[in-house]
């Protein structure tokens, strides 16, 4: 439901803006308001989760997300649909950081959370691919209101369902203390950097307005980290960066979802604007990727996890992932779908499928359960981040590259493609930085050393 409600929506966009009246950079904020708060409150969600259980905090969140889902589907004017989002946004990110842990608490056994994680990466990648051809559904037969009150049936039996199944005694600490400074700066940073990014192509990246609010966000994230180093029980223990692969999986995180979530984007916008197909069509063209994904992340992952360690699977997957981004890169304006995309299709969702599972493993293997939840909250932050900075970044160096063809008298075509070829291009430069800094860094199990050097 959470991972659905970040693409559902993009289908629904025009219908939306023609209902409520939004202008077009208006219309922008349908989508921002949600990822802003998603990816603000990841960290202070996933502490939350620590201190008063993850069993409580996951009820809380699907509760207020259900609950904004159905304002969101009631909106009548462009506030309210704006704020329910943000309201949505901050319930998924509780959801979100304490999902991971809840299963972390779930099972104990190495095989057993290897398989658990491999369900998570399936629901996430189907409720991607599920999302693009259940909004054009739902939007064609019904209304654009229905892609949010779709989650209520899903919430309501969510909620029924974890009260029966998941025990009370989950997660219970002695302690509460809350770092109220930590959470305020840290919390802040990140939503300010997020909107600076989220707006930075319209804004302009070089605009005093946008580098303003990085810098502020980079100075309120100085002033969280002196913080964290001098309060008794600090937000995020300054320590838990010591742990290699927490620290490498983060790191692995920005750069692979910088790599996805602009490719996702851009080869959408390249078979609907290069291509002419219809958001249909794209749809089920994304379909053979999402499936591999799926099938993978079901069970292959987690038996080559078992078989490999962690270290080597990540590698790989994100190398293939890297193979994919380098065959769009070369897609031509006449492309083919079998021979032009269907190839890097099948990479990448080989690749994610593979990787997926052995990095959550790896952000969270090396925590102990009192702080499974904050893990959780920095690497589903580090995907956030990421995605909407490479996003921001790729989708504005192919609108320059394009618009520089243009002016040299490139057809549109022409010029449209050579800008989504340079920004694949990029892409798979991060997704083998990404694979690179897995195979040599990365450690396979907790307590082993890799090359001799300790964490």
């Amino acid at each position: 439901m959470i991972v659905l409600d970040t693409t559902i929506v993009n289908v629904a966009l025009p219908s939306i803006q023609t209902d409520l009246h939004f202008t077009q950079t208006s219309l922008a904020w349908v989508v921002n308001a949600y990822m802003l708060t998603f990816g603000g409150f990841l960290l202070l969600g996933g502490r939350l989760g620590d201190l008063y259980g993850h069993r409580r905090l996951f009820l809380l969140g699907i509760g207020f997300f259900t609950l904004a889902s159905l304002a969101c589907g009631l909106a009548h004017n462009q506030e309210m649909l704006i704020w329910a989002r943000a309201l949505q946004g901050l319930a998924a990110a509780v959801v979100s950081a304490v999902a991971l842990s809840l299963i972390m608490d779930l099972f104990s056994e190495p095989a057993d959370r290897a398989k658990a994680m491999g369900v998570y990466g399936f629901v996430c990648a189907g409720g991607g691919s599920l999302g693009a051809l259940l909004g054009g559904v739902l939007t064609s037969t019904l209304s654009w209101h229905w892609i949010f009150l779709v989650n209520l049936p899903i919430g309501v039996a969510v909620i029924a369902l974890s009260l029966r199944l998941l025990s009370k005694t989950l997660n219970q600490h002695l302690s509460r203390d809350l770092d109220v400074a930590g959470a305020v700066t840290v919390t802040v940073s990140l939503m300010l950097a997020v909107y600076a990014i989220v707006n930075g192509n319209e804004m302009g990246w070089g605009s005093l307005h946008t580098v303003m609010l990085l810098l502020i966000a980079v100075g309120l994230l100085l002033l969280f980290l002196m913080i964290e180093t001098r309060v008794k029980t600090p937000l995020m223990p300054l320590r838990l960066f010591r742990l290699r692969n927490l620290a490498i999986a983060n790191i692995v995180g920005v750069l692979w979802a910088a790599a996805m979530f602009a490719w996702f984007f851009l080869s959408a916008l390249y078979m609907q604007l290069v291509l002419g197909y219809t958001p249909w069509e794209v749809g089920l063209a994304f379909l053979p990727a999402n499936l591999i994904m799926a099938v993978f992340s079901l069970g292959i992952s987690a038996k080559l996890v078992m078989r490999f360690g962690i270290r080597l699977p990540l590698a790989a997957g994100l190398a293939l992932a890297t193979l994919g981004l380098l065959l769009f890169a070369q897609a031509p304006v006449d492309g083919h779908f079998l021979r032009n995309v269907l190839p890097g299709m099948l990479l990448l969702g080989l690749g994610a499928g593979i990787a997926f599972n052995p990095l959550l493993l790896a952000a969270m293997n090396d925590v102990a359960p009192s702080e499974s939840g904050l893990a959780s909250g920095m690497v589903n932050t580090a995907f956030m981040m990421g995605g909407a900075l490479g996003l921001a970044a790729l989708a504005s160096l192919a609108a320059a590259r394009t618009e520089l063809h243009l002016v040299a008298g490139v057809p549109a075509l022409s010029a449209l493609n050579d800008g989504y070829q340079v920004a694949f291009l990029v892409g798979a430069v991060f997704s083998a930085l990404g694979a690179g800094l897995a195979a040599v860094m990365m450690r396979d199990k907790t307590g082993e050393s890799l090359g001799g050097v300790e964490a």
